[in-house]
């Protein structure tokens, strides 16, 4: 119950420098849902109607190549990366930059529970919350201040409609580090602590921590059974491996992996789609998703520029023409979240965490979401048949696939190159063809012909960042370009 000493407390809390957020939910130790006090600069109605997510519960769908949630409605994995949202942002801060990935369309955040022990992190970050995660860097004394903060973000997250993906440490806590505290003994118990602290929310888990697993594997290992056990099963759990490789190289017949995770790097025009392509080959099979692909604003090397969103929709494009069941996104600003007052800027090519917010590629990886989700888009499967000429390798590589009934194909063209179509790949007597902007999220006709032969289609425009999504489709099947206005969103 609130009451006055509470207030008080948090008042204090306050005065002595502890971060907003902090000091909200060290005040009310015994209601960590509460709501918090009003956001004077926030819009109370975008939190009023966003559709809470706490209540879903993840699994693999029957054929194992997507996400459902516990009434079978498909799950479109679309993740931003903040792994310090639990140490850099206060109450307002959180408030913002949640309301803003949710009206962009992401559906999952992804971050880091423990990423250092201390307020400086040995990777020159640094954190804000002034409170250690564990005490006396023991992981069977979880610090109850800094929990409640995390129970509050994935709270007020579930509530605007946002499932957390959960990196549980990184791997600097595991691996033979000075900031190494896990072992094959507490790994257990620890991960068990989390499963059953948020067994109640929509969570999603990954171990693994940005490293192979190597000689510590059965600590990862122990990690994810107590996950596992302590969330009663509920909760899905992958593996966080290192640059470009896929959690399929070392687990994916493991019992208590239940999709992959893959991190396909951040290099300059990097091939994504190979390790969609070859995660989709096993069995069995299992959802499979890039959730560390090449982030916006990343340097690539001496000779190469950073990554643009061009760039970002080109990874996206691949990944979800290849069968992933998802894609994650992010922007290495929001890795580090400076603050306006860590200035000047740019500082070391980075800008603060607002700037960074409006970055082109997080809108418009929206826009693919929304692409996907006007088609029953889990029915997809890559087919590069259907591409007769036009195709490339490198930057120009076109990428296919074609609904299981074959209703509709969808083909992303890097460069606005033009390609030509089988076009019997399409189901019925006529096909309706339309260009999508992957840019702006709009729509272009192209027209309706015979679904007989071969026919070329050229771009609206072409050059290095004008990309363009061809959509062809069985024109009986009267598929939209826009929800109905009463429709709500997926």
């Amino acid at each position: 119950m609130l009451n006055g000493h509470y207030s008080s407390v948090g008042a204090t809390l306050a005065r002595a420098g502890v971060p907003f957020l902090l000091a909200w939910v060290l005040a009310f130790p015994g209601d960590a849902e509460a709501d918090p006090p009003k956001d004077p600069g926030g819009d109370a109605k975008s939190g009023a109607a966003a559709k809470s997510v706490k209540e879903m519960k993840l699994k693999a769908s029957g054929n194992g190549r997507y996400f459902v949630d516990q009434d079978g409605k498909p799950f479109f994995y679309l993740g931003d990366t903040a792994w310090l949202l639990f140490q850099r942002l206060n109450c307002e801060e959180v408030e913002e930059y949640l309301k803003d990935r949710a009206g962009k369309g992401f559906t999952v955040i992804q971050a880091y529970v423990l990423r250092g022990l201390g307020a400086r992190h040995p990777d020159g970050n640094s954190s804000l919350l002034g409170e250690t995660p564990l005490i006396d860097r023991d992981p069977a004394k979880p610090n109850e201040a800094f929990f409640k903060n995390v129970d509050y973000v994935v709270n007020r997250a579930n509530e605007l409609g946002l499932v957390m993906g959960l990196v549980v440490a990184k791997s600097w806590h595991v691996n033979k580090h000075p900031e190494r505290v896990f072992d094959a003994k507490n790994a257990y118990p620890f991960g068990k602590f989390l499963g059953e602290r948020y067994k109640n929310n929509a969570v999603l888990w990954y171990v693994g921590g940005d490293s192979a697993p190597g000689s510590d594997e059965a600590v990862w290992v122990a990690m994810a059974k107590g996950l596992k056990d302590g969330s009663g099963g509920s909760h899905l759990v992958s593996y966080h491996g290192s640059g470009q490789t896929s959690s399929s190289t070392w687990f994916h017949q493991a019992d208590w992996l239940d999709f992959n995770s893959i991190q396909s790097g951040h290099g300059w025009a990097a091939k994504t789609y190979r390790f969609i392509d070859k995660d989709r080959g096993l069995a069995p099979a299992k959802p499979t998703v890039d959730m560390e692909p090449p982030y916006e604003n990343h340097p690539t090397g001496a000779k190469t520029p950073r990554i643009d969103s061009h760039q970002v929709r080109k990874g996206a494009y691949w990944n979800m023409l290849s069968g992933a069941a998802g894609h994650g996104y992010g922007a290495l600003d929001l890795f580090h979240l400076y603050k306006d007052s860590d200035g000047p800027f740019p500082r070391n090519g980075f800008q603060p965490w607002r700037k960074a917010l409006a970055y082109e590629g997080s809108r418009q990886v929206g826009f693919m979401r929304r692409l996907f989700e006007l088609r029953p888009w889990y029915k997809l499967t890559p087919d590069q048949s259907v591409i007769v000429a036009g195709q490339a390798e490198g930057e120009d590589h076109v990428r296919a696939a074609r609904a299981e009934d074959s209703s509709f194909v969808i083909a992303y063209l890097p460069s606005g190159k033009p390609v030509s179509i089988k076009m019997d790949k399409v189901s019925g007597k006529t096909v309706k063809a339309r260009w999508y902007d992957p840019r702006e999220g709009t729509w272009a006709e192209i027209g309706e012909y015979a679904t007989t032969g071969n026919r070329e289609f050229v771009p609206p425009s072409r050059g290095e960042h004008s990309d363009w999504v061809l959509v062809l489709e069985d024109a009986a099947k009267g598929y939209r370009t826009a929800r109905a206005r009463r429709e709500p969103p997926e």
